[in-house]
C-alpha cells in the first residue's frame, strides 16, 4: 500500500509489529514516536512527524495488517466545533493619499502572539470569506503604518492538487509530493476598507515577498520557493497581483479536493503564482 507517498511493504509491517510486541504497555502516541524516529521521519524542523504516522498505523490497524493498542484517550478535535473569531472593527483614520505620506510601513509577523486575535477578527469583519484557520504550515502578517493596522496578509501550505501550478513548474506527482512544502499559498489579503492609497496593495505584496521567505525558514527550518494565490474573476480582476508581477497559471477546475462527481461545484478561479528565484524550477524538482 502506500500512505501520504511512501510505499509501505510487507517488512516494514513486519518492522511495526515487532515494535508494537517489544513495547506492549506503551500508548499509540508512544509507538508513533518512537516509529518516528526508527524510520527517521522528522519535520525539517527536528521534530517527528507523529501525526502522518499515527495516520499510517491507524490505517493499517483498520486493514487488520497490525494490532494497535486499545485508545487510551481521546482528544476533542478543534476543528470540530471551531468556535468563529469576534469581528473586530475600526475607525477610519487618515493614512495619507500617497505611498509617500505611508512612511515607514512595518510587518508584522503575528501568529502566535498577543496581536493574533486583532488578526483574526479583522479579516472576519472585513474580508468577503470572512476568517478560516489556515492549513498546515502558516504565518500571519500585520501590516501597520503609524503604529495602526492598514493590511491583513495569511500564508500558508499550498493545496497539494492543482494542475496549472503543477503543469506550469514542470511537476509530475513526485516532484509534487517532495517538493510542495516548498510553495506557500496566499489565502487572504485585506486591505483596510477606509484605506484608499494608490498601488499600496502591490506594493506590500513586493515587501511580502521578500520577508516571507526569511520567517518561513526561521521559523519552519526550509525555505519557500514559488507562492501562489486564487482570485475569483466574477468578483475580481486580481489588478493588485499583476501590478507585483504575479503570473497567470491557468484556471482551476471548480471541482474542489474531495469531488468525486467530476462536476463543477464551485466557482471557476484564476491561479496566479509569483516565484522567489530565478531557478526556482529547478530548485523545486522541474521535470522536463
Amino acid at each position: 500500500m502506500r500512505y501520504r507517498g511512501r510505499t509501505v511493504t510487507k517488512s516494514d509491517v513486519e518492522f511495526i509489529r515487532g515494535l508494537i510486541q517489544a513495547h506492549p504497555g506503551s500508548s499509540r502516541r508512544n509507538l508513533s514516536e518512537k516509529l518516528c524516529e526508527a524510520w527517521g521521519w522528522y519535520q525539517p524542523n527536528g521534530t517527528t512527524q507523529a501525526m502522518i504516522c499515527r495516520g499510517l498505523m491507524l490505517a493499517l490497524d483498520r486493514g487488520g495488517h497490525i494490532s494497535l493498542p486499545p485508545v487510551r484517550r481521546t482528544n476533542p478535535n478543534p476543528l470540530a466545533k471551531r468556535v468563529r473569531p469576534r469581528e473586530v472593527t475600526i475607525e477610519p483614520f487618515a493614512v495619507g493619499e500617497t505611498l509617500k505620506e505611508l512612511v515607514l510601513l512595518e510587518f508584522r509577523q503575528v501568529r502566535r502572539t498577543k496581536e493574533e486575535a486583532l488578526f483574526n477578527g479583522l479579516i472576519e469583519a472585513y474580508h468577503y470569506l470572512g476568517y478560516t484557520q489556515p492549513v498546515g504550515e502558516h504565518l500571519k502578517y500585520l501590516v501597520y503604518s503609524r503604529e495602526r493596522p492598514i493590511a491583513c496578509l495569511a500564508w500558508s501550505s499550498a493545496p497539494r492538487h492543482l494542475g496549472p501550478r503543477d503543469r506550469y513548474l514542470g511537476w509530475n506527482a513526485e516532484a509534487r509530493r517532495k517538493n510542495i512544502r516548498f510553495v506557500a499559498y496566499n489565502p487572504r489579503y485585506l486591505i483596510l476598507p477606509f484605506v484608499k492609497v494608490p498601488h499600496l496593495a502591490s506594493h506590500i505584496l513586493g515587501r511580502m515577498a521578500k520577508i516571507l521567505p526569511l520567517d518561513w525558514n526561521r521559523i519552519y527550518g526550509h525555505p519557500v520557493y514559488f507562492l501562489e494565490t486564487f482570485v475569483d474573476p466574477g468578483l475580481y480582476r486580481g489588478t493588485c497581483y499583476y501590478a507585483a508581477n504575479w503570473i497567470w497559471l491557468g484556471k482551476t477546475t471548480g471541482r474542489g479536493k474531495n469531488d468525486s462527481t467530476n462536476k463543477p461545484n464551485r466557482s471557476i478561479k484564476d491561479v496566479l503564482g509569483y516565484p522567489l528565484s530565478k531557478d526556482f524550477r529547478e530548485r523545486l524538482g522541474y521535470i522536463a
